[in-house]
């Protein structure tokens, strides 16, 4: 009998604040914070407009040996690995798929994400493939993938070898729990002990941004208002204490 691990989930509110801010917010923090690049490479949105973050399920693939595994698609289905990864899903996680950048196997199809679906799950991050690519667009799960394929997860070259390790999706670290933030700029990695010190930046940021997206759009000059400069810096004061006094521009 095969048995996995769990993972420990973050708090709620941690990871909603954090899908709030985006990727490209998350990535220049950290690399703030001292993570170069959060970045996993690769795998783009195949569903423009879709914003998710959650924490990471893992799943690992490995280059095939036949003598280690000979499963077909249909066979004793439960030592298939991709499966087990699926049986831990809950509300708001996303899988991460460490599937090597091969692109001839497809990691998932229609009926597995159906059932990640219907558990909740929010979205997939595949350094490689799925199929069954129309019916799944239509669950309405954010999807970042290398491709597409009509093969079936080990048809090919990979296996899957590994649930809830950590894994290197598209050559970033990706630990159980990590929590990922992914929109149309790609899927970014956020370390839990980091991610309270990435919202502290990120709301500062954030806000200053929006008074900066203003003065731009109005014809303000570049070099004033982005990267906010100190001589912009006592307008943008007295436009944030206007807004939270509930005025507007």
């Amino acid at each position: 009998m095969i048995e996995t691990h769990d993972i420990v989930r973050p708090p709620e509110e941690l990871v909603s604040a954090l899908a709030a801010i985006g990727s490209a917010t998350a990535s220049s923090e950290l690399n703030r914070l001292g993570v170069r690049s959060a970045h996993i490479r690769g795998p783009v949105s195949f569903t423009p407009g879709t914003c998710v973050a959650g924490p990471a399920l893992t799943l690992q693939f490995m280059p095939k040996r036949e003598d280690l595994y000979q499963v077909d698609e249909y066979a004793e289905p439960e030592k298939q690995l991709h499966r087990h990864v699926l049986y831990h899903t809950r509300p708001g996680d996303i899988v991460v798929v460490d599937a090597r950048g091969d692109m001839a196997s497809g990691v998932f199809g229609e009926m597995m994400m159906i059932y990640f679906k219907q558990r909740g799950g929010v979205g997939v991050v595949v350094d490689g493939c799925i199929r069954d690519l129309g019916k799944v667009r239509e669950l309405g799960l954010g999807l970042w993938l290398r491709g597409t394929t009509p093969n079936f997860h080990s048809q090919t070259d990979i296996f899957p070898t590994a649930v809830n390790v950590p894994v290197a999706c598209g050559n970033t670290v990706v630990e159980p729990g990590d929590i990922i933030v992914a929109d149309d700029d790609g899927a970014v990695v956020v370390p839990i002990k980091l991610a309270p010190a990435l919202l502290a930046e990120a709301g500062s940021h954030a806000e200053w941004e929006e008074f900066s997206r203003l003065r731009l759009s109005q014809g303000g000059d570049l070099r004033t208002y982005y990267p906010l400069s100190e001589e912009a810096r006592p307008e943008y004061e007295r436009w944030r204490d206007a807004q939270a006094g509930g005025d507007t521009e």
